[in-house]
Formats: structure tokens, C-alpha cells, sequence
């Protein structure tokens, strides 16, 4: 699985020990990671939690990725930002506990984090631990077990639900204010890693007209 991991500048401090974290539980488990930053607070590309969801919506909906980690101070903004995307169902997790249950019954494709509101001590032991419970092991298999059909069911029906109520990505690219767009896409890494990844070859195309 690839997954992607998005800061955005007022925890890109943290993006280092968020990076380091990852990669130790999920590379072992065979899965792939790339950083899309911020990298660090004085970063040339500068990302609000905003453009973190337009962002996850692009490698999404490109197929760039299959998993996207990502957060803010308290993980709500960018969760919601994620959520305003077509195709995107991301929960906002705290510890390995909702880790291990929005895989297991909401089973969507991204989550948000905090990286201010209660990272302390041994916050690293924290994000593996999410981590771990979130990677290691099939997802979507229902909590409480016997819950599992109806669980998946609702899985189906929300996805119904989005993709009446949501513009296809492409239509949201060009509907977008073009300036937001270009900012998110600006990272020091993103055409390295999302034109080498993207199958969805109109939305690469729409992209590769902004970056040049």
C-alpha cells in the first residue's frame, strides 16, 4: 500500500518524528511511505490544513495513494477538509484504540491527527501504537465481529451517499480557486512523487498543466 503523509505549517516542526514513526511500522509490514511535507516551518511551500484535505482528495482520486496520514494542531480541521473531498472517508484519531476501530468498521482511506493538543511525552510510542493497530493486519472485518455485514453494508451506502452529494475530483480541480490549487501542490516533493504514482491520467494531466 502506498501511503502518504501530509503536514501542514503549524505542526511541520513535528513532521520529522511523525516521518520516522511511520516508516518504522509500516515499511516492515511491506507498505510504501511518502513524505509530501511540510517538512519543516520555513518551508518555501507553506500548507494550511485546508489544502491538506485538497491534497489528500488529488492522491486519492489519482490513485497516487491509497492511505493518507495527515492532521493539524487538534486533527479536526483537517479532518474536515479531507471529508469535503469527493472519495475521501477520513476519521480523526487520537490513540491506537480509534486507530483499531475506524479500520475495522469505518474502514475508510485517510485519518487525521493532532500533533499540538496532547503530544507529550512519548508521543512517538503513540503514533506507532496508532500506527501498528491501523496497518498491521486486514482492516473492514467488523467490530464487534457480528456486526461485520451490517457494518460493511453502511461502508457501501456512505459511499453511495458521497458520491451523489460530491463533485468528481476533476470537476472540484477546475472548480477550485486555481491559486489554493497551486499552493498545494507546490511541495518540495510532490511532482517526484505523485507523477510517478497517479494513474488517473486526466487528473495528471489537469496537475501537470499548473506545475509546468
Amino acid at each position: 500500500m502506498k501511503i502518504a503523509l501530509i503536514n501542514e505549517n503549524s505542526q511541520a516542526a513535528k513532521n520529522g518524528i511523525i516521518f520516522d514513526a511511520l516508516k518504522t511500522v509500516a515499511e516492515p509490514l511491506g507498505h510504501t511511505v511518502f513524505n509530501y511535507g511540510m517538512y519543516g516551518a520555513e518551508d518555501k511551500a507553506s500548507l494550511t490544513y485546508v489544502m491538506n484535505g485538497l491534497l489528500a482528495g488529488i492522491l486519492l482520486n489519482s490513485k497516487a495513494a491509497d492511505f493518507v496520514v495527515t492532521g493539524c494542531g487538534t486533527g479536526m480541521g483537517a479532518m474536515l477538509a479531507c471529508n469535503s473531498m469527493p472519495g475521501v472517508f477520513c476519521g480523526l484519531v487520537i490513540d491506537p484504540t480509534d486507530a483499531f476501530l475506524f479500520g475495522q468498521i469505518n474502514d475508510g482511506n485517510a485519518i487525521s491527527m493532532p500533533y499540538a493538543k496532547g503530544f507529550g511525552w512519548a508521543a512517538e510510542l503513540n503514533l506507532q501504537d496508532v500506527y501498528r493497530k491501523l496497518f498491521d493486519g486486514e482492516r473492514g472485518l467488523g467490530y464487534p465481529k457480528e456486526r461485520a455485514e451490517i457494518m460493511a453494508k453502511n461502508r457501501g451506502i456512505l459511499k453511495d451517499l458521497k458520491a451523489a452529494s460530491c463533485k468528481d475530483m476533476l470537476t472540484v480541480l477546475k472548480t477550485v480557486d486555481q491559486d489554493l490549487l497551486k499552493a498545494a501542490v507546490a511541495g518540495e516533493k510532490f511532482s517526484e512523487y505523485f507523477f510517478a504514482n497517479a494513474q488517473d491520467e486526466e487528473i495528471k494531466a489537469y496537475i501537470k498543466g499548473l506545475v509546468g
